[in-house]
């Protein structure tokens, strides 16, 4: 039990602890060696209620905040399925948020439940072969046919396009030199993932094996205009709500990992006997993991506190860049921690921090890389110029 949490908090770690430990380690290191979609893992999240923990309650959510869906994806993350486990899922804690806040009724009605059921699955397309984080060079284009839309373009690392029957997609419907800003021009769609129309090819990577990442082509995919969310070209600002959000709650993952990187060393450490003496005895075993330790904690203050402003309604991008930052170093950097600690067992897939470093990785990279919050940070916090 967390003592700063209230009670209906602790009770949503305890079950959501409760559920993952019937996923142990050897059927995540089977996902991690074999492959495959866990189904049977959101479908268990999906019948508990969990998808929907931030989404209205009048669409079948539990209308919590984000601070909820943090302590919830941490204690994902820190379960033996770490990023496979929080990955399978994470698509559905902010990924709707748009729809809440800026479709209109009708498509709120006709999206959520399902998605927050868990009977429809929905990938992100945002991302671009050629683009990268500058969300405004994206080229996929939306041109208007009739009453809808035709769509052209790449994505990259769209996540469980494999396994997903919807998507949401940032295309520009206006040419950037024709825009004023470069932000503007860009329209957001939720809509079916045709694959008549657009080619889904899978990306081989270092870890995740489970959840797959994969290259979009799209050619002539068809959208009813009753799947565009909000206005036109004001999709980039629609796509600003979910990014602290999103943030936070990579964040929160990474600690999780780390601190089941964390526990896992420190067993090791007590248990191994070298030299007649637990390697655990040694300074050199304690001091790392100790500083690991102090580290998680500090993380986990800041994806507390930005969770906490942004549930309140205040602003927190300096918070939720910090939070995934501070979070995704400190996770980074224990299980490679874990892994020394190990030895040459920390290199073998039987002990698991190895898959442990592998997963935690992908906070680093993703959404945001950390060179960028640094300049993010420079130059809002501390009024540097701007050096991107």
């Amino acid at each position: 039990m967390m003592e700063d949490l209230t009670e209906e908090q602790n009770a949503i770690v305890d079950a959501v602890a409760q559920l993952c430990g019937r996923f142990d380690d050897a059927y995540w290191l089977k996902r991690d060696s074999e492959g495959g979609f866990p189904e049977d893992f959101h479908k268990a999240m999906a019948d508990a209620g969990w998808l929907g923990i931030a989404m209205p309650e009048e669409y079948g959510g539990a209308g919590l905040g984000v601070t909820e869906a943090a302590l919830m994806m941490h204690e994902v993350a820190r379960s033996s399925g770490a990023m496979s486990a929080a990955s399978a899922i994470h698509i559905n804690i902010f990924g709707p948020h748009p729809i809440v806040v800026f479709g209109d009724e009708e498509q709120r009605q006709r999206w959520l439940p399902d998605l927050i059921r868990g009977a429809v699955k929905t990938c992100f397309g945002v991302t671009e072969p050629d683009a990268g984080l500058n969300t405004t060079a994206i080229t996929t284009r939306a041109e208007r046919d009739g009453n809808g839309y035709i769509i052209h373009g790449r994505k990259m690392w769209t996540s469980t396009a494999q396994e997903a029957d919807k998507i949401m997609l940032l295309a520009r419907t206006t040419p950037r030199e024709q825009c004023a800003r470069p932000t503007d021009g860009l329209s957001l769609f939720y809509t079916d993932l045709d694959r008549a129309q657009v080619e889904v090819r899978e990306i081989g990577k270092m870890g995740r094996k489970a959840v797959d990442s994969n290259a979009l082509f799209i050619d002539g995919l068809r959208v009813p205009l009753e799947d565009r969310i909000g206005e036109e070209g004001k999709g980039f600002q629609y796509i600003l709500h979910s990014l602290n959000p999103e943030r936070i709650l990579i964040g929160a993952e990474a600690i999780g990992i780390g601190r089941n990187a964390l526990a896992r060393a420190a067993q090791y450490a007590r248990e191994r006997v070298v030299f007649g003496r637990p390697i655990g005895q040694n300074q050199s075993i304690q001091h790392p993991l100790a500083e690991c330790w102090m580290e998680l904690e500090a993380a986990w203050l800041m994806v507390r506190h930005g969770a906490a402003l942004y549930d309140r309604g205040k602003p927190c991008g300096a918070e939720a860049n910090t939070a995934k930052y501070l979070g995704a170093e400190a996770g980074f950097k224990t299980c490679t921690q874990a892994v020394m600690t190990h030895g040459g067992m920390g290199y073998a897939k039987e002990f698991h921090v190895e898959r442990l470093m592998r997963e935690v990785m992908i906070c680093r990279l993703a959404p945001v890389s950390p060179q960028l919050i640094l300049c993010h940070i420079a130059e809002k916090q501390l009024g540097l110029p701007k050096s991107y």
